[in-house]
């Protein structure tokens, strides 16, 4: 029998290679550890539903906003933890601000585009001046104006500019070392002028930190302890229920340190709202 090519064995073995691999990498491998993961973790590997009255309403894996058709807070809910994953806890879009510490300058409306940009203390200040406002307490905290912004000063010889405060705003504080301080002019350039953020006299802030701060997800299902802390009181009294039955709900939904010692323990925000709803 005459031997074939060397050219063609090699294309044969090839295309047997391709033949073996495919049905064991892409049959045989994807339905054993298909099979494995439906028999020993069936609702982790079907996604961690979560049914009310037999229909999906959620993930426990995947966080969501509790808001109106206008965005608003339904002050009958716990609410989540800010979202930079698209307009709000979109797992297509999961993803983090990729904004850090030294991001402390607005972009004010009319100055480089119509709406401007928020720097992430700006957005750190008006988040926290909002659930300040939700909650009935103070919002305040280190270097951010009374009004929601950056505390941010843009230094000239002659002058300072609170740089956040676009006029006709009333800085948020009338001078600084001997200088005026007037308010912003969108469009005008004030690189030129030294930063300096103000830390002002707040302490402490009552608002935590993951009540104004997004997770590098975007996505997560968790609020701290204080954050629901916090809220427990506004969805008692718009609830009609006693703050110790919703107190106690809070500590049924709270999940310990990972292994006992890694993390924080957490609250499931879905989870908790649904636990409210069933009374």
């Amino acid at each position: 029998m005459e031997r074939l090519p060397s050219w063609l064995r090699q294309h044969l073995a090839a295309l047997r290679a391709v033949a073996v691999l495919t049905v064991l990498l892409g049959l045989v491998y994807p339905l054993v550890t298909t099979g494995v993961a439906q028999a020993l973790f069936n609702d982790h590997a079907n996604g961690s539903v979560i049914e009310k009255d037999g229909k999906a309403v959620g993930s426990s894996l995947i966080g969501q906003s509790f808001t109106d058709a206008d965005g608003e807070p339904i002050a009958t809910y716990f609410q989540s933890r800010p979202s930079a994953a698209g307009d709000g806890y979109d797992p297509t879009s999961t993803s983090a601000g990729n904004l850090g510490p030294e991001d402390v300058l607005d972009v004010l409306p009319g100055a480089t585009d119509d709406e401007g940009r928020q720097s992430l203390l700006t957005q750190v200040c008006a988040r926290s001046k909002a659930v300040g406002e939700l909650e009935g307490v103070s919002g305040a905290r280190p270097y951010c104006t009374p009004d929601g912004v950056g505390a941010v000063l843009k230094v000239f010889p002659d002058r300072a500019v609170s740089v956040n405060q676009a006029c006709p705003a009333t800085p948020f504080t009338a001078t600084y070392e001997g200088r005026e301080v007037v308010c912003a002019q969108p469009g005008e350039d004030y690189a030129a002028g030294r930063t300096v953020p103000v830390r002002g006299n707040a302490t402490t802030p009552v608002v935590p930190a993951d009540a104004v701060t997004a997770s590098g997800s975007g996505l997560d299902p968790h609020i701290s302890v204080a954050y629901a802390e916090l809220q427990a009181p506004r969805v008692a009294k718009e609830r009609g229920l006693a703050l110790d039955r919703v107190q106690a709900l809070i500590a049924e939904h709270t999940t310990g340190r990972a292994l006992g010692f890694m993390g924080e323990p957490a609250v499931n925000v879905l989870e908790l709202n649904l636990a409210l709803d069933r009374g």
